[in-house]
């Protein structure tokens, strides 16, 4: 219900809009990109201390969370571009530095997801109840459960004056585009196991995206899980 960008008009001057950006890989980064050429106020949080220097070069502030023991930061610095579970100890003071932000906050945007497991909670419902009237909460993460308490899978619900977008296939909404994409990953994916002078299937051992789908080989299964 409000502009992105800061106005200075003859009625009065409109202060940009806040947006805090939740999970800083591909689609966090691309919503950072995108709120800062409307004009918002952005702020980020990720567990990985690496896309730190990414979300500034975007023109957001980082929300630091410092790392208090080994274990929070061997965990923090995930696999494969992913994030893992952090212990509880770095949760609870990153849900604490988050909760200051999403009260001031006009638009969240939700990314988070940790491989083969549910999507972590990092909005709660008095995250929720903290916000202002006509905020907007869109959870990519909906289909994996949602990064907010109250996202409910495949609709769009308003709580407390907050409208919570939990939409669980956005790619059919621009399915042109999403289809392209799709279409080069796969592409370039059987590039990688059936080269131009190859006779049969190539599975290139020393290929992380190669190992990484290898189910099974030789009659041994290679993945489990």
């Amino acid at each position: 219900q409000k502009f992105f960008p800061m106005l200075m008009t003859a009625a009065g001057t409109v202060k940009a809009a806040r947006v805090v950006i939740l999970g800083v890989g591909v689609a966090g980064l691309q919503a950072i990109a995108t709120a800062k050429r409307l004009g918002a106020v952005i702020e980020a949080s990720d567990v990985r201390p690496s896309v730190k220097e990414q979300v500034e070069s975007l023109g957001a502030k980082f929300i630091d969370v410092p790392y208090e023991t080994a274990e929070e930061k061997a965990a923090a610095e995930g696999v494969g571009g992913y994030a893992r579970p952090m212990p509880e100890s770095w949760l609870a003071r990153q849900r604490a530095e988050v909760a200051k932000r999403v009260a001031a906050a006009d638009v969240v945007i939700s990314t988070a997801l940790i491989p083969g497991r549910p999507a972590p909670k990092l909005v709660s419902a008095e995250m929720v109840q903290s916000m202002k009237p006509g905020s907007v909460i869109v959870d990519l993460a909906a289909a994996n459960g949602g990064n907010c308490a109250l996202t409910v899978p495949g609709q769009t619900v308003v709580q407390n004056g907050v409208t919570i977008v939990g939409e669980t296939n956005l790619p059919a909404l621009v399915a042109a585009d999403a289809s392209s994409l799709y279409a080069r990953n796969v592409l370039d994916f059987l590039k990688l196991v059936l080269p131009k002078d190859a006779a049969a299937v190539n599975v290139p051992m020393d290929d992380d995206i190669v190992v990484a789908c290898l189910m099974a080989r030789d009659g041994q299964i290679t993945r489990k899980g």
